[in-house]
């Protein structure tokens, strides 16, 4: 098993919480990391029709099997045994109990907010970041590789291709997920829907243009981007709200949690497509920026990532709030640095003085070093950042 870097901030959790709650796409390895965590408690699916029947008749009696504590799966399918997960730990009072894990936001969250509040922590597990694969020896050898392949764990733990797998996910999870929340009817459209999407990613999120696009409501589109933000397939990253006087967009731009996923809703087939392919920089900016998100979710801290962009089209890919300073990130996919990857950090910096903290690059070639005050690294050292 490839180790987890968030294993060591849940073993943290559980000596002052009840309860962990992971939480985060289906296939990202959950139930293997709870189960990892907590290897002699017994586990529970509430996937199994028959676990989460018993669950939903009676669930005192089902949460009295396991007395000293469990693995519950997938609990967004019985939300109601939350209310009796509060009396059980209130009454019993040690700390590391149980492990909850969940494929959806809706309903889970609301539940566990007013269930469960003050007696769970959270944990958002993604795919597998690099620096896991690195430690696993698994990294794909370059970064079209990575592009196109992304991080989920079945990728690199079984013998499958790539191409066939995101095929089957979507199907089994994607669309049974959504039809489940919002009983689509019409799952053509919203196929279509999802693809359009993925073609936007790393853009500005524009809900009248996709819904047009995809000959939809807008209302109907906010409604499907909100499923697909409670799925964990997409998430969006809000502007900075530092204005330096200057007029600011205010749209968020729009972000999947997996690339290869994107690649494959892009409809791309091959390694050489990704080379040549007209949306390779947004790629690989997705690529960069749920690595960035990947590493405060690992260690169990939000992430206070934004962007910025002017009115007159200079923009910072990703600054990092870290408290004390904001660190601006450009992001290029080019494989040599240019003297114009510099110019919207050169702008930035002006504009932010004391606010600004180690300007960073991030390029989609190899070296690492600094250049006239900017912290430059390839696209391998997303770790170290």
């Amino acid at each position: 098993m490839i180790r987890r870097n968030a294993k060591a901030t849940i073993h943290s959790l559980l000596s002052g919480f009840p309860i962990v709650t992971i939480t985060g796409p289906r296939q990202s390895g959950k139930t293997t990391l709870a189960k990892a965590v907590f290897p002699d408690k017994p586990y529970a699916s509430l996937e199994d029709p028959d676990v989460r029947l018993a669950a939903q008749e009676d669930p005192r009696s089902f949460l009295e099997r396991f007395p000293d504590g469990a693995v519950i799966d997938e609990v967004q399918r019985c939300p109601d045994i939350l209310s009796y997960l509060q009396s059980i730990v209130d009454a019993d009072g040690r700390m590391g109990l149980y492990i909850l894990t969940g494929s959806q936001q809706f309903g889970l969250m609301s539940g566990i907010t007013q269930s469960l509040a003050g007696r769970t922590a959270f944990v958002e597990l993604l795919p597998f970041s690099f620096d896991e694969l690195v430690q696993a020896g698994k990294q794909p050898p370059d970064i079209n590789h990575m592009l196109f392949t992304g991080g989920y764990p079945p990728l690199y733990d079984r013998d499958v291709k790539v191409r066939t797998w995101f095929g089957a996910y979507v199907t089994a999870y994607l669309e049974r997920d959504v039809r489940q929340v919002l009983r689509v009817q019409e799952l053509e459209t919203f196929q279509r829907f999802v693809r359009l999407c993925a073609g936007r990613t790393g853009q500005l999120l524009n809900y009248s243009a996709l819904a047009a696009d995809c000959g939809i409501t807008h209302n109907t589109a906010k409604a499907w981007i909100s499923v697909l933000e409670a799925s964990y397939i997409i998430f969006q990253l809000r502007p900075h709200h530092a204005n330096f006087n200057k007029r600011l967009v205010k749209a968020p731009k729009l972000y999947f949690y997996d690339v290869g996923l994107v690649s494959w809703l892009m409809g791309i087939q091959t390694l050489e497509q990704i080379e040549t392919h007209p949306l390779r920089g947004s790629l690989f900016e997705t690529y960069v920026v749920t690595e960035v998100m990947k590493s405060f979710l690992n260690r169990g801290e939000h992430p206070g990532l934004h962007f910025w962009r002017d009115s007159n089209g200079v923009e910072i890919d990703l600054l990092i709030d870290r408290g004390a300073g904001v660190t601006p990130v450009e992001i290029k996919a080019g494989k040599t640095v240019a003297r114009d990857f510099f110019y919207g950090l050169g702008k930035w910096m002006t504009l932010a003085g004391e606010m600004a903290n180690d300007p960073t690059l991030i390029y989609g070639g190899e070296e690492n070093y600094r250049h006239k005050g900017v912290n430059i690294f390839g696209w391998r050292s997303l770790g170290t950042i």
